[in-house]
């Protein structure tokens, strides 16, 4: 595994060497999809976002496909309709970056920014990322809530902003204090099997951004 650069930038370059494994994976889907974007998927949204919405890692035929996050996937049918419904956004989704739509106070990310084989990245991948997380949360001056979307993203945000995983334990609508302007919201993950089974409802979804936005 590669060490990042000592100045680490809030976005991956786009031929990034750090995981061995991720830039095999990236290759293979380059040769098979070459009209695919294939490469670490940058954050969407300005710098000037009060709100970051915290994902895991590129979907294969979502972000890795599109180059947005959350676009083109079943995830991203559940959290763009719900940032228009509540004020995160403007414009209209069409599950393609060239859709127009635009982000309010808002930005989206993932703590591993490589699609990953079968949706799991590794612990050596997720720490190899860690500082581009780090640096992106570093480089929004107004943050004031950070929506975690799953367990995993919940748990290296935390790593990046040295809050103990034992005091801060993940809990869909759980609310954790980082400093007097700053939390962290969590939510259960939006992917296709949560709401499928059950386990996440688009009313349980929209509690959380309700939630965020009272805070802003």
């Amino acid at each position: 595994m590669t060490s990042p650069p000592k100045s680490t930038p809030p976005e991956a370059p786009l031929d990034c060497p750090l995981c061995p494994r991720l830039v095999d994976f990236r290759t293979d889907n380059q040769t098979a999809h070459p009209d695919w974007f294939n490469a670490p998927v940058p954050s969407f949204g300005a710098d000037s976002a009060k709100l970051l919405v915290m994902g895991l890692a590129p979907g294969l035929q979502g972000a890795n496909r599109t180059g947005r996050p959350f676009t083109g996937d079943w995830a991203g049918d559940l959290l763009y309709p719900t940032l228009l419904k509540f004020g995160f956004a403007k414009g209209t989704y069409d599950a393609r970056p060239d859709d127009g739509l635009e982000l309010i106070d808002c930005m989206i990310s993932n703590a591993v920014r490589c699609v990953p084989p079968q949706n799991k990245p590794i612990g050596a991948e997720m720490k190899a990322c860690r500082p581009f997380l780090d640096a992106r949360i570093s480089a929004l001056p107004n943050l004031k809530v950070i929506i975690a979307l799953g367990r995993i993203a919940h748990e290296n945000t935390l790593t990046v902003l040295n809050l103990k995983k034992s005091a801060h334990k993940f809990g869909h609508n759980s609310v954790h204090t980082v400093s007097e302007g700053l939390v962290i919201i969590d939510s259960y993950h939006c992917s296709r099997y949560n709401t499928n089974t059950g386990r996440l409802t688009e009313a349980m979804f929209h509690d959380v951004f309700a939630n965020a936005k009272s805070r802003l």
